[in-house]
């Protein structure tokens, strides 16, 4: 990955600081090794994003290695399908792991062995409890546990039973493994966590040779262990889970153990990133698929249009955090801008095209003129663009009753076309029922051509165009924020949630042939079309017939106005 890492290695990255104290007391006999562990169960998100910079930057800056690790452990949510295209997703990011791609499930045996270590030292037993009875066992923040029935079996009837939890003789959630710890602990997930648990379901890696599963916060230590993982790093979340992270390596006698550490979570504004939530929105269709542009899963900012630059200069923005921290979506998109604006061509393209009819152009004669693709850097180049008799301009660049400070078209008045000529507008015609304005007639004065140097008058608007002849129809999507900032996340009804106005689809924009050109040829370039905002073509909905683009951001700053 090539990136600008000056935040990362900065003096107030409390983990960098936190991490580099540590290895001076030399803890490990091993280098340093960091790991992402998805379950693949779902998509990755924005926020996922962070997690994975933020683990991989760590591995870089001490010159140790980086792993993906899929923790696949619950044969009931996970697919194949998740695992592609997480690794895709990764991949697209700039944080290729090589060759180090790792599934939990491979451990299996490993796994079931700690826990056959446990029973036999008095640390672990098969539980008959209901769910529910053992969540009302385990007391509340307030009130401690109570020791389960079944917690003083022996060290041979536990191992007996475990057997044969393993061979597939009870139903699920029938019985469960719990490591033996504290009942009266004040955290409460060192209450007798359930370690193991019975689910009878094929894995889509392991097939049916498993009928019970570990729990993440067993599996997770052991599988670190067996990687040679140094710091595994979370969410602060996770931090009551540090103590039976501890525990499972110190039980099990792990020789220089991995430490847990954890760095804040982040929050964006009008972000929905539960994975529960999002299936909703998919499964109740609300959205157009995981790929939506209007979701915060890579997936759906991928197809929208922003870069793996602009994700990782966002989260290098936000910096390193150590508690909960809210950001405001604007910065992604402020990002975003940042980086387009001096490397993206403009061209010219009228979402609600106005006809006219420039009346002493000549009928038959259609010239090309040249227009400079980014005034803001010349190695882009020029273009030319088609010029003809008729040609659309947008409906909302004409007024016929122009209010005070209007400097477009209106009736009698003068602007330039852009990288064309001025035009006047001398007739305005109406449809005979709804009085809707349906063509200009206009005229235009030859010698105002740009580029010509002429200076003989000005005029106050500059308005873009296309040439009717010339033009590229398109449909065009335009988006907004996925919900309303009044919605009830919590509720999980989406109906009065969703912004209706989300989604704007623009049928039948046109378009100059230049951004059809490189649109065939070119799906993962960005254009700015001038004063609409930056678009990249929509791949999964764009057919030979008809192009589609989405609007990846608007031109309007709103982060950099604010701040």
């Amino acid at each position: 990955m090539e990136s600008d890492n000056k935040k990362e290695h900065s003096n107030d990255n409390f983990l960098f600081k936190l991490i580099s104290g540590e290895l001076e007391q030399a803890p490990f006999a091993k280098d340093m090794c960091t790991r992402f562990p998805p379950e693949p169960n779902g998509y990755l998100h924005i926020g996922s994003a962070y997690a994975i910079q933020t683990n991989y930057n760590v591995a870089r800056s001490f010159k140790g290695k980086f792993h993906l690790r899929f923790d696949d452990t619950n044969p009931l949510k996970e697919d194949i399908a998740y695992v592609n295209a997480i690794i895709e997703d990764i991949k697209w990011l700039g944080y290729d792991p090589g060759e180090h791609i790792y599934y939990g499930s491979d451990y299996s045996d490993e796994i079931h062995s700690a826990a056959v270590r446990l029973i036999g030292h008095g640390k672990a037993y098969v539980c008959d409890l209901t769910p529910e009875e053992v969540s009302e066992y385990r007391g509340t923040l307030t009130q401690p546990g109570k020791n389960s029935p079944y917690r003083e079996r022996t060290v041979e009837e536990n191992l007996a039973l475990f057997a044969k939890m393993k061979k597939g003789d009870f139903a699920a959630s029938s019985k469960v493994l719990r490591a033996k710890i504290d009942m009266g602990s004040p955290n409460m997930n060192l209450r007798d966590p359930v370690i193991y648990r019975i689910i009878h379901a094929e894995h889509y890696r392991t097939g049916e040779d498993w009928c019970i599963y570990p729990m993440y916060d067993f599996a997770h230590p052991i599988q670190d262990s067996i990687e040679g993982i140094t710091y595994s790093l979370c969410s602060v979340e996770f931090k009551d889970h540090r103590p039976l992270y501890e525990w499972v390596l110190r039980e099990l006698g792990i020789e220089s153990p991995p430490r847990q550490r954890e760095f804040g979570r982040l929050s964006i504004t009008g972000v929905v990133t539960s994975k529960r939530f999002l299936r909703q929105l998919v499964e109740g269709g609300f959205v157009d698929g995981w790929d939506d542009p209007r979701l915060p899963t890579l997936r759906g900012l991928r197809r929208r249009g922003f870069t793996p630059e602009s994700i990782r200069g966002f989260i290098e923005e936000i910096g390193s955090i150590r508690t909960q921290s809210t950001v405001h979506i604007s910065l992604l998109d402020h990002c975003l801008r940042q980086e387009l604006k001096a490397s993206t061509a403009s061209v010219m393209a009228v979402l609600k095209p106005l006809k006219v009819v420039i009346t002493n152009y000549p009928d038959d004669r259609a010239e090309l003129l040249t227009i400079e693709n980014n005034s803001e850097n010349e190695e882009l180049g020029k273009r030319e663009v088609s010029f003809a008799k008729t040609i659309y301009i947008e409906r909302d660049d004409f007024a016929e009753h122009p209010p005070k400070g209007f400097h477009r078209l209106s009736p009698n008045g003068e602007v330039r076309l852009k990288g064309a000529y001025y035009i006047r507008c001398e007739e305005v015609i109406k449809d005979s029922d709804t009085g809707e304005v349906t063509e200009l007639r206009c005229t235009y004065d030859p010698i105002t051509k740009s580029g010509t140097g002429f200076n003989g008058r000005k005029v106050k608007g500059t308005i873009h165009w296309v040439s009717a002849e010339h033009a590229v129809k398109a449909n065009v999507h335009l988006y907004d924020r996925l919900l309303l900032e009044s919605a009830d996340t919590a509720s999980g009804d989406w109906t009065d949630a969703v912004n209706p106005e989300s989604l704007v689809i623009v049928k039948d924009a046109m378009i100059e042939p230049f951004a059809a050109e490189w649109g065939e040829d070119c799906l993962e370039r960005r254009l700015q079309f001038l004063r609409h905002g930056y678009f990249c073509i929509d791949k999964k909905h764009t057919t030979a017939d008809r192009l589609v683009f989405n609007r990846i951001v608007p031109l309007k700053d709103s982060w950099n106005k604010k701040n």
